[in-house]
């Protein structure tokens, strides 16, 4: 038996999990598409925008959805498995309308949208957009000071319209929690307009950590549309060999002028990377290993490891080095794997316990010599060492990876491309999906 929701807001749905019949999970909601009406009828929900664990987005039209409740949703029967592909008179909710600005009906006043009220029809699987959720006062950062209130949608006007500068604070609440990767995921499928919108929302931290994991068009899109400053101040947030990469599919002039407004030590680094064939070790490599004086403790060196920010495969070990700490380095030591480090006494000195039989890489080897070097020593990272013996910077899996698979395989992963489908899955006509 259906399980019927009187109302439910929108915001209570992004990312929770999508079941079938059976309990198995299909995926999680990511938006919601709606059917905008002439007049002031409410809009007809068509269906969900669902990801699967394989990252595939697919269509869940509404009437397969028989509960929203407990923070899931449960469907029936069986999905089609197609790629979800917007249509011109479709509207995503989370997409297109939220942040939106909008007229009261009645006083003619400017409000913000902040959250959307579905309902379901009595008797029926059908859903529409019954209630919206906005703020009164000017958008924008100040937005907050405003008057909250819940109105009728045929209570206001304006969704019709094509929305310039449509704000992207509510849409990025949805998303919050989200990974970097998966909040890339929603990026790619938005409009440009509205990516740009959204781009622009996002601190410089949060932006660089999603631009690394967008297919390198949606990079080259983003950087373009932000303005030099800023898109310079981006850059340095990034990793010093993602920003090098992108800075490689731009023209010479543009490249010269953003390395000129980022930090003269953030740009020197980037700089050296750029000098490297891409293919290389020294193309490949981080300049932001960990870097530790032979005299330092393994209780130092662990407090290094716990750095938040410092990505898995970088943590998975410390370098050895003479001072300078900075790369290029005093002379490779050697390396400490972090299970070493938890295997000592806290007072231990990292030179009598580092790793000095390992060969470092040259920075031109190769890209599958730096493959095969990290498959024979089960390594997650790997030094680079340059002729005098100075640490250069370090190779790690994922940056390896990159460059194994295919040159689209971050296009062909946001589309979910090729993915198997999932149990209960299977396809449906074109008709029979409800849309």
């Amino acid at each position: 038996m259906a399980v019927v929701t009187p109302r439910v807001f929108v915001s209570h749905l992004s990312g929770i999990a999508v079941f079938d019949p059976n309990g198995d999970q299909v995926g999680r909601l990511r938006d919601l598409v709606a059917l905008l009406r002439v007049g002031r009828r409410p809009p007809r929900l068509l269906g969900l925008v669902v990801e699967m664990i394989s990252r595939r987005r697919i269509f869940l039209p509404m009437t397969r959805v028989t509960g929203m409740e407990s923070g899931q949703i449960i469907t029936t029967g069986v999905v089609n498995m197609r790629r979800f592909e917007q249509r011109t008179s479709e509207t995503l909710v989370f997409g297109e309308l939220l942040d939106r600005r909008v007229r009261l009906v009645e006083t003619g006043e400017e409000v913000t949208v902040l959250d959307i009220g579905i309902s379901q029809l009595p008797a029926r699987r059908d859903w529409e957009i019954d209630k919206v959720f906005v703020r009164k006062g000017k958008g924008g950062a100040l937005r907050r000071k405003g008057e909250t209130l819940t109105v009728e949608w045929s209570a206001v006007t304006g969704f019709s319209l094509e929305e310039h500068g449509q704000g992207a604070e509510s849409l990025l609440a949805t998303f919050e929690q989200l990974r970097p990767a998966d909040l890339a995921g929603v990026l790619h499928h938005l409009s440009p307009k509205r990516r740009a919108e959204v781009a622009a929302a996002l601190d410089d931290d949060r932006l660089a950590d999603v631009m690394e994991e967008l297919p390198e068009d949606d990079q080259i899109e983003i950087i373009g549309k932000l303005k030099e400053e800023r898109a310079a101040d981006v850059l340095e947030a990034m990793n010093p060999d993602d920003a090098a990469d992108l800075l490689g599919e731009l023209p010479e002039e543009e490249v010269e002028r953003l390395l000129e407004l980022m930090r003269p030590e953030e740009a020197a680094d980037v700089r050296r990377l750029m000098s490297y064939e891409e293919r290389t070790a020294g193309g490949l490599m981080t300049t932001d290993p960990i870097v530790l004086r032979p005299d330092a403790t393994v209780a130092y060196a662990l407090a290094r490891v716990r750095d938040p920010d410092l990505s898995p495969a970088l943590a998975a070990q410390v370098y050895v080095c003479r001072p300078p700490d900075e790369t290029p380095t005093g002379k490779y030591l050697g390396l400490v794997h972090f299970q070493r480090l938890l295997r000592d006494p806290p007072f231990t000195l990292v030179s009598s316990i580092a790793d000095t039989d390992l060969p470092p890489l040259p920075p031109d080897t190769p890209l599958p010599e730096v493959t095969s070097y990290l498959a024979a020593y089960n390594m997650v990272a790997a030094p680079v060492v340059d002729e005098s013996g100075a640490l250069l910077g370090a190779v790690t899996v994922d940056d390896v990876l990159d460059h194994l698979l295919p040159d689209d395989w971050r296009e062909a992963e946001l589309h979910g491309e090729g993915a198997a489908g999932l149990t209960g899955a299977g396809r449906l006509g074109e008709a029979a999906d409800g849309r």
